[in-house]
């Protein structure tokens, strides 16, 4: 049966910059064997700033969103 109501995602679930999930293995219960895509990654500090202060450190910003980290507007 469909609800009417959306199942609410953790807030370290959801990207912070797009609002869709994440996909963070971290948040998801991954563990050490199997790291999260965003290991091998580098986040701009310009991507970064754009983090909500109060998202930061909360949230991991999604892969869509890192891969466009140089396209994005202010």
């Amino acid at each position: 049966m469909k609800s009417g109501n959306p199942v609410a995602l953790p807030v370290a679930m959801i990207c912070p910059l797009c609002g869709q999930p994440n996909e963070c293995a971290s948040a998801q219960g991954g563990n050490s064997a199997q790291p999260c895509w965003c290991v091998n990654t580098t986040f701009s500090a310009e991507l970064r700033a754009r983090v909500p202060e109060n998202l930061r450190d909360a949230a991991c910003i999604c892969q869509a969103c890192a891969s466009k980290q140089y396209d994005l507007n202010p």
